[in-house]
């Protein structure tokens, strides 16, 4: 059997730049690459008739964020609660997320100020510019 492997955690976005900026300058997190994707296999593999992908990948230290703009671009969904069955969110982990919420540009949306959950960690849940859920951990 092959073995399987982590490689990216995707994020379908509307808007590539402005959630570059954000993940980049807010996030701090270093670009690694940028490309399209075109054409009838990239087309018939994701299930979009004509579709075309412009991916930006940035490293989130050991694992990899990809950012994908599509045109097409699909429907609008609202932004789902953590709760909700089918909710994604991105999970990144800093040495103090104290010091990272009291860095946080004004406009940033977050769910709380950091808490302590029963298991330790020190949380932080923010929104990120298209409303995807982003888990800021001290585990």
């Amino acid at each position: 059997m092959t073995e399987t492997r982590a490689h990216h955690v995707g994020v379908t976005v509307a808007d590539l730049e402005r959630a570059v900026g954000f993940y980049r300058d807010v996030l701090g997190l270093a670009v690694l690459d940028r490309f399209t994707v075109a054409g009838e296999a990239f087309a018939i593999g994701v299930g979009v008739e004509g579709a075309t992908g412009e991916f930006v990948h940035l490293d989130a230290g050991g694992a990899r964020i990809e950012l994908i703009e599509y045109d097409p671009e699909g429907d609008r969904r609202p932004a789902a609660d953590v709760n909700q069955p089918g909710a994604t969110h991105v999970g990144l982990s800093v040495s103090d997320v104290d010091g990272f919420y009291e860095g946080l540009p004004d406009g940033v949306e977050t769910l709380s100020e950091p808490r302590t959950t029963e298991s330790g960690a020190r949380i932080l849940f923010v929104r990120d510019p298209e409303g995807n859920l982003v888990e800021i951990i001290e585990a």
